[in-house]
C-alpha cells in the first residue's frame, strides 16, 4: 500500500485503536478515549469526520453483535444490524456538526457532546468521552465535570497538544493515587454466576437457594444486600409472599431485581424486601433499546416491551439514606447518572444481568463507567452483576 493511500486511513485506524483501548473495561484507561475529539477536529473533510466517528463508535460497541446473537440464540446478523443502526445517531451528529472553521469548532463539538449525552440522541450515547472525568478529576464533582468539558473543547482547538499534555498530567496524578469507590456502610453487593437461568428458572428450589445466598451475605454488620437485575424473575404474588415471609423476622433488607408485567408491557424494577414487607424501590428509566424497549410496537397495537420513564425516580430513599440506582443499560449512557447526581444521593447502586455478554467487554465497560462516575462525585458504590 502506497504512502498516499495509507495517509487517509491513518485517522480511522487511530480512532479504532483509541476506542478499543479506552473502552476495554479498565477504568484507568478511559482517558484514552479523549483522543477521539482530537481526531475528529483534525479531519480534513466532512466524510473524514464521519469515518473517524464511525470507527470510534463501532469499535467501542464491538461486543454488541456477539452479545445480541447470544441473547436471541440466533446468528450474528441481527446483532450486526442493531450495531450499525445504533451507530447512526453518533455518526450523524458528529458529521453534521463538523466544520473547517477552527473558531467555531469547539462550540460545535460541545454541542455534539451535549446532544449525545441527552435524550433522544443520548439514548444510544455510548462511549461518551466525558465519562473519563472521573479518572482525571476524582472527587472534584461538578467542578471536575466542568474542567472535563473545557478540556474537550480545548482538544478540538489549535492548542490541543498543550491541552492534551495538561490532561495527561491529571491522568498520571490520578492513576498514582487511585483507589476504588468504597461500599456504603452496612451494604454488600452479591455477584452471581447463574448465566441465562437467572430470572428464567422460576422453581421453588431456585428461590430457596437465592434466599440462602442472601442470608449468607447478611451479618457481620451487613444490613443491606443487593442482588443483580432480574434476580427474582417475574414479581408475582407467589414470589412476593415467599420472599416477604423469608425476611419477616430478620434485620436484613434485600434489594433485588425483578420484572412487573401488565397488559401494556413490563417494568424492570428493583424491589426492597425487609421485616416490614416489600415495596417497589425503583423503576428503570432507560431499558435497552431494541431488545427490551420497543415503543414502535405500540403503533401496531402490540406491547412496548420494557417501559421507560426517562426522568422518573432519579433517587430513592432506603435505610435512612438516598440512593441513585442504575440498572444495566443506564450505566452505559450519560444522562441517567447525571440526573441522579443532581439530587445529591448518598451512594450509587449499580446492578445488571450480563450473562449474554460472555466473551465481550460489555460488563467490564459498565463497571468501569459506573466506577468513574462514582469517583468523580465521591459517592460510595454498590455493584451486583450476574454473568
Amino acid at each position: 500500500m502506497s504512502r498516499d493511500c495509507l495517509r487517509p486511513a491513518l485517522p480511522i485506524f487511530a480512532s479504532i485503536a483509541i476506542s478499543v483501548v479506552g473502552w476495554s473495561g479498565h477504568v484507568l484507561l478511559l482517558p484514552v478515549a479523549l483522543g477521539f475529539p482530537i481526531l475528529w477536529s483534525l479531519a480534513q473533510t466532512r466524510l473524514g469526520a464521519a469515518l473517524v466517528s464511525a470507527a470510534y463508535f463501532l469499535a467501542a460497541s464491538r461486543g454488541l453483535p456477539q452479545g445480541v446473537a447470544t441473547f436471541y440464540a440466533a446468528d450474528v446478523w441481527p446483532g450486526l444490524l442493531l450495531w450499525l443502526c445504533a451507530s447512526l445517531s453518533f455518526v450523524a451528529v458528529h458529521t453534521v456538526l463538523w466544520t473547517k472553521n477552527s473558531g467555531v469548532r469547539p462550540f460545535r463539538y460541545l454541542l455534539a457532546a451535549v446532544i449525545m449525552a441527552s435524550p433522544p440522541f443520548g439514548i444510544t450515547g455510548w462511549a461518551h468521552p466525558v465519562t473519563a472525568a472521573g479518572v482525571l478529576f476524582p472527587g472534584w464533582g461538578w467542578w471536575g465535570l466542568g474542567l472535563m468539558t473545557a478540556g474537550l473543547a480545548g482538544l478540538v482547538t489549535r492548542i490541543w497538544p498543550a491541552v492534551a499534555i495538561a490532561l495527561t498530567g491529571f491522568w498520571l496524578w490520578s492513576a498514582a493515587i487511585w483507589t476504588d469507590p468504597k461500599l456504603p456502610e452496612g451494604w454488600r453487593g452479591v455477584d452471581l454466576e447463574l448465566g441465562a437461568s437467572l430470572g428464567r428458572e422460576a422453581g421453588l428450589q431456585r428461590h430457596r437457594d437465592m434466599i440462602a445466598t442472601v442470608r449468607g451475605a447478611a451479618g457481620d454488620g451487613t444490613r443491606y444486600v443487593v442482588l443483580p437485575e432480574s434476580a427474582l424473575g417475574f414479581w408475582t404474588p407467589t414470589v412476593e409472599r415467599l420472599w416477604t415471609g423469608a425476611f419477616s423476622d430478620g434485620d436484613a433488607t434485600v434489594i433485588t431485581g425483578a420484572a412487573m408485567v401488565d397488559p401494556a408491557g413490563y417494568n424492570n424494577v428493583l424491589v426492597a424486601i425487609d421485616g416490614k414487607g416489600n415495596r417497589i424501590l425503583y423503576r428503570e428509566r432507560m431499558p435497552v433499546p431494541g431488545s427490551m424497549w420497543q415503543p414502535w410496537r405500540s403503533w401496531f397495537g402490540g406491547s412496548v416491551g420494557a417501559k421507560s420513564d426517562f426522568f422518573a425516580n432519579p433517587v430513592v430513599s432506603i435505610g435512612g439514606g438516598r440512593a441513585a440506582p442504575l440498572i444495566c443499560y443506564e450505566q452505559l449512557i450519560v444522562w441517567p447518572v447525571l440526573q441522579s447526581v443532581l439530587h445529591d444521593p448518598d451512594f450509587i447502586i449499580a446492578v445488571g444481568n450480563g450473562w449474554w455478554t460472555d466473551g465481550t467487554s460489555i460488563v467490564s465497560i459498565q463497571r468501569a463507567a459506573t466506577t468513574a462516575w462514582a469517583k468523580l462525585f465521591a459517592k460510595p458504590l454498590v455493584i451486583a452483576f450476574n454473568t
